[in-house]
């Protein structure tokens, strides 16, 4: 009986001294969310997408187990870019961990339109890498949002750029037709108010035609394009939206190589299901093209040769897929750059939020992460949460994607006065009072 009571006590000696561990590594983890859509038409994008935030973070935690020691959890939500499921997501994820969520990524201009009124409550950052609110790159109002490398303000005034350099100038702009073809959510609607004032500025008539969701009908639209005959069309389009334009465009002999697409509408899913009638089609990038990289070296070394990728094989090094990488690689940076102030430790919401808006990322740093020719340097502060305001163009060839130009810098006579003219407006109806960005530090 005495052996008997000293094995159980033993046991339960052990199994208390494991829980006791394992509770120890728990509290020695960062909780990072992922708002994803597998399903539904916005799929084919969503996956890769999805794929390359995944890869990165488990190839961090397989190579460096972490950041600095502190290993990274993650957890996917369903969205279907549904902004309600978004919400529901937001509200099921932001606590879990230690120190609760270190910063969300939409994936979606709806569902962070509808965080950006909760973000600042819970003290939880937004990554909108390339989409989200426009004027959110003003961070004296909205603090807690960082749309990094560019906002739809940005795209919309390089798209014209590039426009104006293949007709020979800016002045050349004057009495043209721009049409643009965007889906009919705030994501689409975004553009709008930059162009409205290029069209003034430079004279050329802008028409917008919006796209009900999801997309997949837009026969009437191309027939007014047609009618219509503009000298060229942007596309602002998400999903199985942009592969039905291009097909569409080809349906009604419009040009493809008169179209342009914002850079959500320039991955591989937009232009393999319109076969031969994408050929021509360009699209703006997000700096990145398609192709590998240093960093997918070491996906492939601690990740995808472990049989842990959650990407096809024909998948990573695709457009979508590079993106996500990017987007891990950004969001687990600032976390890096708020350990060097507040320590090598699972941070709060709030810490993390500190390192975006100090995140300063140079060609070298870039470099050495394995990301050098896919970006540039972005340097992010209180007044600039956008950090960068470079794009280039992509041109599809039937079968692949081949960059035709060199970078574009966004015209900040033109965005500033928008950004702060709304960001002004959302401050008063919002009651917020602005930072002062020149004694943040």
């Amino acid at each position: 009986m005495q052996l008997k009571k000293m094995l159980i006590m033993g046991a339960a000696a052990l199994a208390a001294g494991m829980t006791a561990a394992a509770s120890a590594m728990a509290q020695n983890e960062q909780f990072i969310p992922s708002l994803v859509y597998r399903t539904g038409a916005y799929a084919p994008n969503g996956i890769p997408f999805a794929d390359g935030v995944a890869d990165y973070i488990s190839m961090l935690n397989a190579r460096d187990g972490g950041i600095n020691g502190v290993k990274l959890t993650f957890e996917e939500c369903e969205t279907g870019y549904a902004t309600d499921r978004g919400v529901e997501c937001y509200e099921r994820l932001k606590a879990k961990g230690p120190t609760g969520a270190a910063y969300f990524s939409p994936l979606s201009t709806g569902i962070t339109f509808a965080l950006t009124e909760k973000a600042p409550g819970d003290k939880i950052p937004l990554l909108t890498m390339g989409y989200g609110r426009s004027d959110s790159r003003d961070g004296a109002v909205f603090t807690w949002n960082f749309p990094l490398l560019g906002t739809y303000w940005t795209a919309a005034n390089v798209a014209i750029q590039h426009i104006a350099k293949e007709w020979g100038g800016l002045d050349k702009l004057k009495g043209k037709k721009i049409a643009l073809v965007y889906h009919d959510s705030p994501y689409g609607k975004e553009p709008i108010a930059a162009l409205e004032a290029m069209s003034k500025k430079y004279g050329f008539e802008f028409t917008p035609i919006p796209v009900p969701h999801p997309g997949t009908e837009q026969k009437s639209q191309w027939l007014q394009i047609r009618q219509m005959r503009p000298d060229y069309v942007l596309l602002w389009g998400w999903g199985v939206m942009n592969s039905a334009s291009v097909t569409e465009a080809g349906n009604v002999n419009f040009p493809r190589d008169r179209m342009l697409g914002v850079w959500w509408s320039g991955a591989e899913p937009d232009v393999l299901p319109a076969g031969d009638k994408a050929a021509g089609y360009k699209a703006l990038m997000l700096q990145h093209p398609s192709g590998k990289f240093g960093v997918h070296k070491d996906i492939e070394k601690f990740v995808t040769s472990q049989g842990k990728s959650m990407a096809k094989p024909d998948e990573t090094g695709t457009v979508l897929y590079n993106r996500g990488l990017i987007n891990s690689m950004l969001g687990t940076e600032a976390i890096r750059t708020a350990m060097a102030k507040f320590g090598n430790k699972p941070l709060t919401g709030e810490q993390v939020r500190w390192g975006f808006e100090h995140l300063d990322l140079s060609a070298d740093r870039i470099k050495q992460l394995g990301f050098e020719g896919m970006l540039g340097p972005i340097k992010v502060s209180c007044a600039d949460h956008e950090g960068a305001r470079l794009s280039r163009v992509h041109q599809w060839d039937g079968k692949q994607w081949k960059i035709i130009s060199d970078w574009y810098t966004a015209d900040d006579g033109i965005i500033m006065p928008l950004v702060k003219d709304t960001a002004a407006k959302y401050a008063a109806e919002k009651k917020i009072t602005p930072r002062d960005c020149s004694k943040e530090s």
